[in-house]
């Protein structure tokens, strides 16, 4: 999973909700009309395999639950809408995880079913996301593996194929073909490097990516360096596309103590070169990732190439027998605005389009971030954080507990509070109508693996 499954502490902000939500709705609609008896069909069949006798076959269930409670501003949209100034939301899942190994093969299938609940749900109807804000439908996906069973008032039930995957490993060679999860990157809060659903900074629920439908091929050296090249499939309309797809190649070395990494890919339209380098500092870990992007199609004035990085460092360390990790991450998002312009409207078209495409969730330049986990004992632990926008000023700050009941189960209690004034990112925006964000949140969560 990487550092970022170690911080799930932190539920998505009002604010960047607000704003960036509506922008993400572009992603499409949940597909309607698929025959569900074929969904359950391709269930069915996976258990087959991964029943038969020919390999070691593994079953694996993910139950979780996950409520949040919102304080709305007076002139709040969502308020008006909803008429409700605490919305209460709901979201249960429930997960199934088949893997199978047959001599040099991994068949693995993962089938996922969510159930929203709640006023929010009401009152934006935002399709094809979960109250988390995680990407659950298939529009511009090569495969249509999400399904609708119920959708109504203040209330949608899908289920989907998050994996449908083979893997074949033999010696240092590997490749991967159908719906996975591709991770690239050293971002502990943000994630420039990460090209293929990457989680916004305040995902709560971190466990599983969303996959992609793509084809991996990996080759690993003696040195212990590899090779990657990536192919994902998107459709533009009812047809995959190339305009639409990824194709990129990433190799990663070793430099003295450190390594390195560097990356090409031609994703939709943009030309895409970035470089990044782990090295350790004492008993702290730096990493840095510099990403330029050349979009072709832009009519934006200025310079065809645009730079975005992210410098981090964190560390750990034991105070009275308690473990502590701390870190903390500068981030430039050369998309972004130096300030907000006085209707969204009005924001830049290629910012627009990555958000809408789910690869940035934030709209100004510059971010810091810091954050601490302790662990009072084996049980508990305390997760704190601040996202600071380093353009307007404004910030969010997010603390929860997490209380692991033995090995199988997890309660996390958490809020979130935005400091920020009217007009900043983390503040309220006047929409005309009303306003968006700056409301303050509350989060219960709970997982049970079986």
């Amino acid at each position: 999973m990487g550092p970022r499954s170690e911080w799930p502490w932190a539920p998505r902000h009002p604010a960047r909700s607000s704003v960036l939500a509506r922008l993400r709705t572009m992603h499409g609609r949940i597909p309607r009309g698929a025959s569900t008896l074929r969904a359950y069909g391709l269930v069915l069949f996976a258990l087959l395999v991964v029943a038969s006798p020919a390999g070691a076959a593994e079953l694996d269930v993910r139950l979780t639950w996950y409520s949040t409670a919102q304080s709305l501003p007076e002139r709040d949209l969502q308020r008006q809408a909803s008429e409700e100034s605490t919305p209460v939301d709901h979201n249960a899942g429930l997960r199934l995880m088949f893997r199978e190994d047959i001599g040099p093969f991994r068949f693995s299938l993962d089938h996922s079913t969510g159930w929203n609940y709640g006023d929010s749900l009401a009152a934006l109807g935002t399709p094809g996301l979960t109250f988390d804000q995680t990407p659950v439908g298939d529009a511009t996906r090569a495969m249509q593996l999400t399904w609708n069973l119920d959708d109504g008032p203040g209330r949608r039930t899908v289920h989907r194929l998050d994996r449908l995957a083979v893997e074949y490993r033999q010696g240092n060679w590997g490749v991967t073909a159908g719906r996975q999860a591709v991770s690239w990157g050293g971002g502990l809060t943000f994630q420039p490097f990460d090209l293929f659903n990457p989680f916004a900074p305040t995902t709560v629920d971190q466990d599983f990516k969303p996959g992609d439908d793509l084809l991996l091929v990996e080759r690993l050296f003696p040195d212990g360096s590899e090779f990657q090249m990536l192919g994902v499939a998107r459709r533009s309309g009812s047809e995959v596309r190339r305009d639409a797809s990824s194709f990129a190649a990433k190799y990663r070395g070793f430099l003295g103590t450190g390594e390195y990494e560097l990356m090409a890919a031609r994703h939709y339209t943009d030309d895409i070169y970035g470089m990044g380098l782990r090295i350790p500092a004492g008993g702290a870990l730096v990493r840095a990732d510099v990403v330029a992007v050349r979009d072709p199609t832009s009519l934006e004035p200025g310079s065809p190439w645009t730079f975005s990085g992210v410098l981090n460092a964190d560390y750990s360390f034991a105070i009275s027998e308690r473990l502590v990790y701390v870190f903390a991450e500068y981030y430039r998002n050369g998309f972004g605005v130096s300030e907000l312009p006085s209707s969204l409207f009005d924001l830049p078209a290629p910012l627009v389009n990555r958000i809408a495409r789910g690869e940035m969730f934030n709209v100004m330049r510059d971010y810091a971030s810091l954050g601490a986990n302790i662990r009072w004992s084996i049980l508990l632990a305390q997760n704190v954080a601040w996202i600071r926008n380093l353009n307007d000023g404004s910030g969010v700050v997010t603390a929860s507990l997490s209380y692991d009941e033995g090995d199988h189960a997890r309660w996390q209690l958490g809020v979130i509070k935005p400091v920020g004034g009217a007009g900043e990112e983390y503040g309220t925006i006047d929409t005309g109508a009303g306003t968006i964000g700056g409301s303050t949140r509350a989060f219960v969560r709970f997982v049970y693996y079986l």
